[in-house]
């Protein structure tokens, strides 16, 4: 698996990528694996959609309010409107879900299912006459197999509505990734970024209030550095670096961190939350991120 991802690595740093986008890539890559353990370890407090919506709020606010300060102007209405319907894909059906999902399934377990996000995305793709190479095909096939594999294991079997929130959350993820480089193009620069993360974080507000969620007070100390990661590292670095792949590197660039963010998220959650994790699925694991290694290989190829 290791060889796999420095392969994956080698693969990527080949000229011609400028270094913010390799400075994008290492944050999605090393930030983003860790941040599904915060998510897990700041459940303990705050509620999915609770802990989503003041984790965007925050950091949209914050990216935004620095940005006004050095003059940059607000979006437009129709740039409002992108970002609302980009942000409710994305952050409501994306990291709500995916918070959700890691009540009942192991962060190991979500992140390895994330990983068929760019076959989702491929699939997208085909509505706008992007058509998949053999190689392509062949790696989606792959993948569709870990994913089976992953479904069938303990972690998902045990919780089936884990698994539903899971598969809306990439689909959502990956619905919104494609119109927002294709069709809803966000406001220019950090304003687009801090705009979607602020009409993500409102709608989660409100998906947060129609379930009846409910903070525990006061919340673990803990739970509280896990929310102040996930803000900063994961909103306000992780998060804009993925928005600045999508705007400045192809798909299969941008989506690369699902090489990486399994094996970490894995190891995490078997090495500080005492996770369980079975031979079968580090094997659907293997099996998935062998199939998005074919898939990249063929774009690459394309």
């Amino acid at each position: 698996m290791n060889t796999l991802v420095r392969s994956a690595g080698a693969g990527l740093r080949r000229p011609g990528l400028p270094p913010l986008v390799l400075a994008c890539l290492a944050a999605t890559w090393l930030i983003w694996g860790s941040t599904y353990l915060a998510i897990k370890f700041a459940l303990v407090s705050l509620p999915p959609f609770f802990q989503m919506g003041t984790r965007f709020l925050a950091a949209g606010a914050l990216l935004a309010a620095w940005l006004r300060w050095r003059g940059t102007p607000w979006p437009d209405a129709r740039q409002w409107r992108h970002a609302a319907i980009v942000g409710a894909l994305m952050l409501g059906g994306g990291m709500g879900g995916t918070a959700l999902a890691e009540t009942t399934v192991a962060s190991g377990l979500v992140v390895a299912f994330i990983a068929v996000g760019p076959m989702v995305l491929a699939l997208f793709n085909l509505a706008f006459g992007v058509k998949p190479g053999r190689i392509e095909v062949a790696g989606m096939a792959v993948g569709l197999v870990g994913v089976l594999l992953l479904a069938r294991g303990a972690g998902f079997a045990a919780s089936p509505a884990g698994l539903v929130a899971q598969t809306v959350a990439i689909t959502c993820w990956s619905l919104g990734s494609v119109l927002s480089q294709r069709r809803l193009p966000l406001a220019p620069g950090a304003m687009g970024f801090a705009s979607e993360m602020l009409c993500g974080g409102a709608l989660l507000m409100a998906m947060s209030w129609g379930a009846g969620e409910t903070p525990a007070w006061p919340p673990t100390a803990g739970a509280v550095l896990a929310w102040v990661y996930l803000v900063t590292f994961g909103s306000l670095i992780a998060f804009n670096a993925y928005m600045v792949l999508l705007a400045r590197a192809s798909a299969a660039v941008a989506s690369s961190y699902t090489y990486v963010n399994p094996v970490i998220a894995m190891a995490l959650g078997v090495w500080l939350a005492g996770e369980q994790v079975s031979p079968g699925e580090w094997l659907a694991t293997a099996v998935i991120v062998a199939g998005v290694v074919l898939l990249m290989a063929g774009r690459r190829a394309t």
